[in-house]
């Protein structure tokens, strides 16, 4: 009795196993999912298969939530300017750089040029492998002796980007169109060795509007990344690498640049966005910027302008050209000893969602 039971109980099983894979097969006449189904029905149900993506956070990038700020003056005007006026304006979301660019990354980069793996790309990128001519995104290390006047920089030229010792310093040499090469490079670097379905948003840098609401780190009105409005901590200690007073450029504790992680970071994890280098953002410059560009996502372009804008201040600069307001310009194929950058993303998820959804990609 017992084995005839077994027997029943294992045909049944059989059977059940046999109809779903059947039904699996189609040979059932499967009706799909519910979506699909509705289709077939005549409704509309949008295109099946497309949900689920989630942009992840890249490599040391911190996301800075969407946000309303007072861009412009944070104190006097004391270059008379009058190029930062108060103005609110709305930030949507997007990622930024915790660091600016060290030369270890920057270094990267260009062993992919080097190295042709920019030549083939992978079949997994929906993207064209980009273009590009070495001898022109190799950093000009003379800048550490022609930027000044007769000043003895030659160490520097010869060890400063080539050095171990100095792989996490902030690269410098760099124009404004460089940097936007590396942004390309990136771009595809990730793409291309990703397993998404979709491409991740494009590196870029940052607007001048995202770089000031950045620098603000969640502050409506700040005179410097941390607050203010003194330069130094309640033990004495300078918040940033800058030149404290005429001819006294070590009371920070460099003489020229720091690794790009030094000093504290602001309320959104960003390190030195006041001092160490300036760094290149993606507008061009005009004086009246503020009063021409929208209150919302505000970026300036003008292609037939050379000038661009550049933020923060750097190793070489006083107390000034720290302030969160503070703008200068460059022409962009400069290179100097003491402009950077970092790069920035666009966020494409739903709005004041990237806390909740996103995981830190890892490192590769």
């Amino acid at each position: 009795m017992y084995k005839k039971m077994n027997s029943r109980f294992l045909a049944v099983t059989v059977g059940c196993l046999a109809a779903m894979l059947l039904q699996s097969c189609g040979l059932f006449g499967s009706r799909g999912t519910a979506s699909e189904r509705d289709n077939r029905r005549g409704e509309v149900t949008g295109v099946p298969k497309r949900t689920g993506w989630k942009q992840t956070l890249p490599y040391e990038m911190v996301p800075v939530k969407a946000g309303t700020f007072w861009m412009g003056q944070a104190d006097e005007d004391i270059a008379v300017s009058q190029s930062a006026f108060n103005k609110q304006i709305t930030i949507s979301e997007f990622y930024m750089d915790k660091h600016e660019v060290s030369n270890n990354k920057y270094r990267q980069f260009l062993e992919a040029v080097r190295s042709g793996e920019l030549a083939t790309g992978t079949p997994t990128t929906q993207a064209d492998p980009p273009q590009f001519n070495l001898e022109e995104l190799v950093p000009d290390t003379t800048v550490w002796s022609t930027s000044f006047t007769h000043h003895y920089g030659d160490p520097l030229m010869e060890y400063y980007f080539d050095h171990p010792a100095f792989d996490d310093y902030p690269v410098v040499g760099i124009s404004w169109e460089q940097a936007q090469k590396f942004c390309e490079w990136r771009t595809y670097h990730m793409n291309a060795n990703d397993r998404s379905e979709f491409d991740m948003p494009k590196f870029r840098l940052p607007s001048e509007a995202e770089w000031e609401y950045a620098a603000k780190g969640g502050k409506d009105v700040a005179k410097y990344p941390w607050g203010g409005p003194y330069l130094k901590n309640r033990r004495g200690c300078l918040m940033a690498n800058f030149k404290p007073g005429r001819g006294n450029y070590i009371d920070d504790g460099f003489a020229y640049t720091a690794p790009v992680d030094v000093f504290a970071p602001n309320g959104f994890g960003l390190y030195n966005m006041a001092g160490n280098v300036s760094e290149w953002v993606i507008d061009a410059y005009n004086p009246a910027g503020s009063a021409l560009t929208w209150d919302m996502d505000p970026v300036y372009n003008d292609p037939n302008e050379p000038r661009k804008v550049v933020r923060g201040g750097s190793w070489k600069d006083i107390a000034h050209y720290l302030e969160t307001s503070t703008r200068t310009f460059e022409y962009q194929d400069v290179k100097t000893a003491h402009i950077g950058f970092r790069t920035s993303m666009t966020f494409i998820g739903r709005s004041g969602s990237m806390n909740v959804n996103n995981r830190r990609r890892r490192s590769r």
